[in-house]
């Protein structure tokens, strides 16, 4: 201890080799300090990446399988056995139209009433398939939406939040269609545009809680700016989507003969394909949402830096 009463160095106390002034020189280079953005779901809370869009949706497939897999095989199932029933009766009610035997008035006349009667049926067929559409898309974006943020979900609590926004989805995704339609009538280039354009409108009303007019609006803002990055991408989930699909039917195609002769009955020959149809659109339709979803996420965070509150809400 020395004089002052504090603890002393080991050497203090003899004496001491004279010490040299510094030698001036550059000073070392400082490390940049970098924090990793976090990542509380399935893609990290900054711009994204192509290929990390891409991935996030594959990982949202596979955090939730029950929720995304479940309800896409739900859909499928009700969409193409009622199309299947749909073409069966088309098929059963004109079949005699095309054999080579002679008709007469009364022939045509009957043939005329079955068709109308087939024609009304598939009315029913047509509602179904966009209803159950409709919730699907909807309640894949909720979960998508979780899944950023890492929460679980139900399929009865995402069902529970489309509810509410049932009739302005359905709403949405008439208009939506009716454009792509009058697009496809006029050029193939303005549907185009249009569908891209347009193509975030679905997110924005289920994610943002906003109206149909609003919701437009909003797909038109984080689009205008990126629609060629926004297309390329769409276009690339489409191409995998297109190819993953051919992949999956390709073993029901060779069951069922190919393109040769059948080697089935018609009847056996349609269920098989069918079962195929199903088990693509199971797997194609979860991708399709969640790539649109997280460019949805990525234009937000690009424009208005959702990436903070995305943050914010996972902490809290």
């Amino acid at each position: 201890m020395n004089d002052t009463g504090g603890w002393s160095a080991p050497d203090e106390g003899r004496p001491q080799d004279p010490v040299p002034p510094p030698t001036p020189g550059p000073m070392p280079p400082q490390q940049p300090y970098y924090q990793a953005p976090p990542k509380p779901g399935v893609i990290p809370l900054r711009p994204l990446g192509v290929g990390e869009i891409l991935d996030g949706a594959i990982a949202t497939i596979r955090r939730y399988p029950k929720q995304m897999l479940g309800l896409s095989a739900l859909v499928a199932v009700v969409s193409n056995v009622l199309s299947v029933g749909t073409l069966t009766l088309l098929r059963t009610q004109t079949s005699y139209l095309a054999s080579d035997l002679p008709l007469n008035a009364n022939d045509l006349d009957i043939a005329s009433d079955n068709l109308r009667i087939a024609l009304l049926a598939t009315i029913p067929t047509v509602v179904i398939n966009l209803l159950t559409q409709v919730v699907l898309a909807g309640m894949l974006t909720i979960v998508v939406g979780k899944a950023i943020l890492g929460q679980p979900i139900t399929a009865r609590e995402a069902w529970r939040q489309v509810v509410p926004r049932f009739w302005p989805l359905l709403g949405a995704s008439l208009l939506y269609t009716l454009m792509i339609i009058g697009g496809t009538v006029a050029l193939i280039i303005p549907a185009v545009w249009l569908y891209v354009l347009f193509s975030l409108t679905s997110n924005a009303l289920m994610l943002e809680g906003a109206k149909v007019g609003r919701a437009f609006g909003r797909s038109r803002e984080l689009v205008n700016q990126a629609w060629w990055r926004t297309f390329g991408i769409l276009l690339l989930a489409s191409l995998i989507t297109g190819i993953l699909a051919y992949i999956v039917n390709i073993p029901f195609t060779l069951i069922t003969g190919g393109l040769g002769t059948p080697t089935m009955s018609l009847g056996a020959t349609i269920l098989i394909v069918t079962i195929g149809q199903i088990i693509a659109d199971t797997i194609v339709q979860p991708f399709v949402s969640g790539v649109t979803t997280l460019v949805y996420i990525d234009r937000r965070i690009r424009r208005e830096g959702l990436d903070i509150q995305l943050a914010r809400q996972a902490a809290g």
